[in-house]
């Protein structure tokens, strides 16, 4: 059987076989017309970083510390990364509509990574402020707007996030605010 290219099918959504120059078809096999291709999934969207630079904690809690001061307002640093899925629950659930008026009024938000892979870095400032990592993160410090520690937590309060009902973040920021 010859087939040119101006035999060739080309739909979308469907296979088509080019054959070009008119060379026959090798015997058995056959030319695949309007085969349906497999769905593909749409490639995932990169993931935006919702923990700084690990290099950068001490500076972003300084110039939380210098705007919690200037505002009168409390501290809250939330120790993570971005490869715990626990910590982006946590993430959406303090941006959800009934929480931002809290974090606005009431808080300095510092973000604080732990690590790229695994918690290893700013532990000192973990423990400055009573955080043990060892617990798991998310963990959050609570500091008053002179940079002196209201609360922190000990247990790893918010370390299973994803099995946590998002009213337990919403309940946390009404605790502790000012």
């Amino acid at each position: 059987m010859k087939h040119s290219a101006a035999d060739s099918i080309v739909c979308a959504g469907f296979a088509a076989v080019l054959w070009a120059g008119g060379t026959d078809v090798p015997a058995g096999m056959a030319i695949a017309a309007e085969a349906p291709l497999a769905p593909t999934a749409a490639p995932a969207a990169p993931r935006i970083p919702i923990y700084p630079d690990a290099a950068q904690a001490s500076a972003d809690i300084a110039a939380g510390l210098r705007s919690a001061a200037q505002q009168k307002k409390r501290m809250l640093v939330a120790f993570g990364a971005n490869w715990c899925g626990d910590c982006e629950v946590l993430d959406e659930n303090l941006h959800r509509p009934e929480n931002l008026a809290l974090l606005r009024d009431n808080y300095v938000l510092v973000l604080v990574n732990v690590g790229e892979e695994r918690i290893d870095h700013n532990l000192e400032l973990a423990q400055r402020y009573g955080i043990p990592l060892a617990k798991g993160v998310p963990a959050l410090a609570v500091l008053d707007h002179h940079g002196l520690v209201v609360y922190s937590q000990k247990n790893g309060e918010f370390e299973p996030m994803r099995s946590l009902d998002p009213e337990s973040v919403h309940e946390f920021l009404l605790r502790w605010r000012k």
